[in-house]
């Protein structure tokens, strides 16, 4: 099969004749189905009929067609979450951001390739909270003869962790906007679709892992709920992490995972205890005084041959506020960081960046308590637009969004102490300017208006290297001194602890207008996201490619 040819026909873009790839092709119909969890039935909006999703599986260097068809009510976009979609933004799949979503009756073909990366990643909707059923897995394989840089396990295995409300969960955004107050929380947590034995009802709906006594497998864990960040744990058994975010990492050996929405761990598992069947465990942290769906989710790991009945091996899992396993966890990934993986870390920077990121009040006359909770970074909450701003950027459509968004809080304050009087936002639609192939050191700043809170926060369109965190409030003279520069974990979604900051580091090497975000679905409403602009560089291969010409319309 030759590019040309098949480029020729989906994208209308001739490429040089005889340059050998491959094309993968998926449908994706968007339909609603009845799901039955917890004893209740309720429809729910998914792709192809199937919760979670189907995983989408390609080898680095392939061209994935993705053609999106929308058979349900809502506005649908899918984001390709962690998919560095060089020069093609308009793929990237956050509504209003880099696309108008496809309206109900309509289709759209995403159309992208995987350059250089490797690794497990996940899709879901990007728009209000169709992701809590809008999801599923994305398999990069390495290059045909390319082999892991660790031991070829003997099966792989995909493991999607996420929520489950009884409710319809956009009757529950929809309520919490109209009230301003927060959202109800989510009912069960589940292991690939299955919540496990729950409270009040009879059902055991849970997931098993079969595995063989004496072999290695390879989890690819992925954390797909809309609001928690969670422990995974299985009985009596070590994980060794060897890859999170689609970045191969050195070995982690660890009893505990720890991944917030939108993070992936990929850890080999050794199946080298007794025949019998061992409790797989997820469960939630949370270390303020955030109200959190407190419920363990359970599967069970079960070896061949073992026998009915047999007892469960059982786990202890961390305490919901278990914030030094989190910290041990998170300090301890590092990249690979080998020839053939380097960690090209920014050692020289052109924009240092600071975001405080936190929950505020603002008045609202139509609302519960004639307040109602937003969310902001540098105290600006997002406005999201009318019409996309990949296509504003593009056409030059003024009025849309402003380029002004600020690099530092504009009144400094003690981000981690007493919190100021004035905890009023302003609204914005603004995006924060880079030249192409700039380099960015942004310190995200967690603070304790309202509550502290830890934020698992979103980059789009870049992977970034988490060079510091800590606790309290930065220093910007002190804690830069502690930098890891040499073998920082190379990630898209990071953690921001409680009360806290992280130090990341990107180069801003891909055209085009990214989001960035807490991928806590509920911040995310309330307004804590902002987007970089980076610009073109020099001639077409620095610059952003024309739309599609079936790029949807708002």
């Amino acid at each position: 099969m030759v590019c040309w040819v098949r480029t020729l026909l989906f994208i209308s873009v001739l490429v040089p004749a005889f340059v050998e790839c491959r094309i993968r092709h998926y449908h994706f119909n968007v339909v609603v189905k009845n799901e039955t969890k917890l004893c209740s039935t309720k429809p729910i909006v998914t792709v192809n009929g199937k919760f979670p999703g189907q995983t989408l599986y390609a080898r680095e260097g392939d061209n994935v067609l993705v053609r999106l068809t929308n058979h349900v009510q809502y506005n649908v976009t899918i984001h390709w979450h962690g998919v560095r979609q060089l020069r093609t933004g308009w793929s990237d799949g956050p509504a209003y951001i880099t696309q108008c979503p496809i309206q109900p009756g309509q289709n759209f073909l995403y159309n992208f390739t995987l350059t250089g990366q490797r690794g497990t990643l996940l899709w879901h909707a990007h728009i209000s909270w169709l992701r809590s059923t809008v999801h599923g897995a994305i398999v990069i394989l390495p290059k045909k003869g390319v082999p892991y840089p660790f031991p070829k396990p003997y099966k792989e295995k995909v493991i999607v962790l996420g929520e489950w409300w009884k409710a319809d969960t956009e009757a529950v955004v929809n309520q919490a906007m109209q009230t301003g107050l927060p959202p109800n929380i989510s009912d069960a947590h589940t292991i690939n679709g299955h919540p496990g034995p729950v409270p009040n009802c009879s059902s055991d709906d849970a997931y098993t892992l079969h595995v063989e006594t004496g072999k290695t497998y390879l989890l690819r864990v992925i954390n797909a709920a809309l609001n928690d960040e969670l422990f995974f744990k299985i009985a009596n058994h070590n994980l060794t992490v060897v890859e999170v975010d689609a970045c191969y990492t050195k070995p982690l050996e660890t009893d505990t995972l720890f991944l917030g929405p939108g993070q992936t761990t990929t850890a080999l598992l050794k199946a080298d205890q007794g025949i019998g069947k061992y409790l797989i465990a997820i469960s939630p942290f949370m270390d303020t005084v955030v109200a959190v769906d407190n419920l363990t989710g359970m599967g069970y790991l079960r070896y061949n041959h073992t026998l009915a009945f047999t007892p469960t091996t059982f786990v202890p899992i961390p305490a919901v506020n278990a914030t030094p396993v989190t910290s041990v966890f998170s300090d301890s990934l590092r990249s690979l960081n080998s020839k053939q993986y380097p960690a090209n870390v920014p050692l020289t920077i052109d924009h240092s960046l600071f975001f405080t990121i936190g929950v505020g009040i603002n008045p609202c006359a139509t609302c519960f308590n004639g307040s109602r909770a937003v969310a902001a970074i540098n105290n600006v909450s997002f406005v999201m637009p009318t019409t996309a701003i990949l296509q504003a950027h593009y056409y030059g459509i003024n009025g849309v969004f402003t380029d002004d968004f600020p690099a530092k809080p504009a009144i400094p304050f003690n981000y981690t102490g007493t919190p100021p009087s004035g905890i009023q936002t302003m609204n914005g639609t603004k995006v924060y300017r880079l030249a192409y192939n700039s380099t960015v050191q942004l310190v995200i700043q967690g603070n304790t208006i309202v509550a502290p809170e830890s934020h698992p926060t979103h980059l789009h369109g870049s992977n970034f290297f988490v060079v510091g965190r800590g606790v309290g409030n930065f220093d910007p003279d002190k804690d830069p001194l502690k930098f890891n520069l040499v073998d920082p974990v190379e990630r898209n979604t990071v953690s921001v602890p409680t009360a806290g900051w992280t130090a990341i580091r990107f180069r801003a090497d891909n055209p085009g207008i990214w989001f960035f975000h807490c991928h806590l679905e509920v911040h995310t409403t309330w307004g804590l996201k902002m987007a970089f602009l980076v610009d073109n560089g020099k001639g077409p291969n620095e610059s952003i490619e024309p739309p599609p010409s079936d790029l949807p319309k708002c």
